[in-house]
């Protein structure tokens, strides 16, 4: 275990790092589970916006529920170390999510 303390990617603001590194440990814990869920959350946007991009509708699976439109993708999200699946689509601004279950262990 290193006695110093991490250095800081240069792209983060300065504000951000002072914030840090004022920050608890209990804190700084809660703020990366946040930073981790928001960035896949952003990933998913980003992938549902590639995706509205696309002409053509696939295929409606068959596990794909009634209420749930056919241009959803499936994502993976991280809650309190467990992982678990939604469906996620954008309507308008907004993007949506269902739970679909868990992931099994194995994947």
């Amino acid at each position: 275990m290193s006695y110093e303390p991490p250095t800081p990617p240069a792209e983060l603001p300065t504000d951000l790092v002072n914030t840090l590194n004022e920050s608890s440990s209990e804190q700084l814990q809660r703020v990366a589970r946040y930073a981790e869920e928001l960035a896949e959350h952003k990933a998913g946007e980003a992938r549902l916006e590639e995706d509205s991009d696309e002409s053509e509708i696939e295929e409606r699976p068959d596990d794909l529920p009634d209420d749930v439109p056919a241009k959803a993708t499936i994502t993976i999200k991280e809650i309190n170390d467990n992982r678990y699946y939604y469906w996620q689509w954008r309507e308008g601004e907004k993007v949506r999510s269902q739970y679909k279950g868990p992931v099994s262990p194995d994947e």
